[in-house]
This record gives C-alpha cells, structure tokens and sequence, in this order.
C-alpha cells in the first residue's frame, strides 16, 4: 500500500469514527504538498463530500514568505451566521478569525495563469467575517507534521460565514479585528494577516484549482488566514469576531 493510500484510509477512519488516529507512524510517508493533496481528494471522493468539479467553499492561507496552502471544505461542514455547533463533533476546538472573499466571475485555467497581485482583487465582489474552527483528525494534534496538516483537509473543523458586503478597497494594515472567545476579555487585532491583503493569496489559490484544467465558478468563496493566529475554545463557547467596515459573526460551541 502506497503511503498516500496509509494516510486517506487513516484519515477516513477518524472522520468516520469520530476520533482520532495516531499520525507519528505515518509522518515520512507523503513527499511533498501535491501528495497531501492527493489525499485531500481521496478522502473527499470517498466521503462524497462533493458534487462538482471545483469544490464551493475553501480555505487558503500559511506564513508569510511561503508558499500558501489550500484546502476544500465540505458543505455540511460550512455555515451561515449566527451557527450552532452544539451537536457537532470536534477533537480540538481551536479558533481562527479571517475575511472570506466571494468570486465575482467564473476564472478559466488560461485567466488564473495569468493573474497578477495587481489584478487579482478584481475578481472579487463580496467579502465577509468569517470563524474557521481548527481541528485535527491527527492525535498529536497542534503538533502535526505539516505535509499530514495539510492532508487532513488543512485541520479543518468548520467555516462560519457572516453575511456578504462589497468587497472594496482598503488600507488592511490599519484594519481592526475583535474576537470574544466565552467569558474571556475580547481579544484586539489590527493588520495581523500574515499575507498583508487577503486578496493576495488569490493568485495561489486560483492556479491551484484549476491546475488539472477546471474552470472555478462564480460565488466561490475563499477564506484567506487568521488574524489572531489559534484563539483554544471550548465546548459550550460563545465565540464572536467583529471586523469593523466589515461585519461580524458568530457560533455557539
């Protein structure tokens, strides 16, 4: 058995399951971040998370100076704002306040090889605060190999989208963030994206979706990196984010 193949059945049993599996064993056996890919897919095939060529909601993001990285998130697992996620199973429960940003047009393989940082934005007409919950289907948790991070759905938990507005022009660097995890004393932010602009990952994020020839549909959403780096929750959490200019929301853990 290949090890792309070790690490999807691997990954199939903790979401099916519920739990956890150990990832230590498994952390030399994918090569590089087209391997982790490979594994996003199978297990997405095998879970039938997806009933279209490009895959509607993602996640993009990494370090600044790298290379970014990107995941597609399954529809069940994406909500609307304000979201519950009361009944919902999760191993970590980590917290993530980003923007999300909405295609405007479809973008063909030829128009996203051809994309600039200078015209990228111009794709977009929406925006919108978004809370990604951080989870691992990995035992070892935050301290996961990267290339198995990357293969288990980039530690994908859920994505909480509050309501869309014009995507615009502005000076991110000044940009507030609020985030109220529970009880706790908000948390404030400003200009923390690693990237700077939350449309500069659309380049990488483009040329990744349709490296295999699709096309990328019109309102596909993206969501582009934390502001706040991992904010750890707690079951029975009330977690809200508020961008100002922007928007907020929210989802009771």
């Amino acid at each position: 058995m290949s090890g792309i193949e070790q690490v999807s059945q691997a990954l199939l049993r903790a979401w099916r399951g519920d739990t956890t599996v150990e990832g230590a064993p498994l952390a030399g056996l994918l090569r590089d971040a087209e391997e982790a890919y490979t594994v996003q897919e199978r297990v997405a095939a095998a879970s039938g998370w997806f009933d279209r060529a490009v895959p509607q909601h993602w996640k993009s993001g990494g370090p600044r100076d790298a290379v970014p990285t990107h995941s597609p998130l399954p529809p069940r697992r994406v909500w609307d704002s304000p979201a519950s996620a009361v009944t919902s199973h999760f191993n970590l429960r980590l917290i993530e306040a980003e923007v999300a940003l909405r295609l405007a047009r479809d973008v063909s393989p030829a128009q996203a090889a051809a994309l600039s940082q200078e015209n990228a934005a111009g794709l977009v007409d929406a925006m919108c605060v978004s809370i990604e919950i951080v989870d691992s289907r990995w035992r070892e948790g935050r301290a996961t190999p990267a290339l198995l991070k990357l293969a288990d759905q980039q530690s994908h938990g859920a994505l909480v989208l509050g309501a869309f507005r014009p995507f615009e022009a502005r000076d991110w660097s000044r940009q507030p963030c609020v985030v109220r995890v529970g009880g706790g004393e908000p948390q404030r932010f400003q200009g923390s994206l690693a990237q700077g602009d939350p449309a500069s990952l659309l380049p990488a994020w483009l040329r990744h979706l349709t490296r295999k020839g699709a096309t990328v549909t019109k309102g596909t959403v993206v969501t582009t990196g934390s502001w706040c780096g991992l904010l750890e929750a707690h079951q029975g959490d009330l977690v809200r984010v508020e961008f100002e200019g922007i928007g907020s929301a929210e989802v009771q853990l």
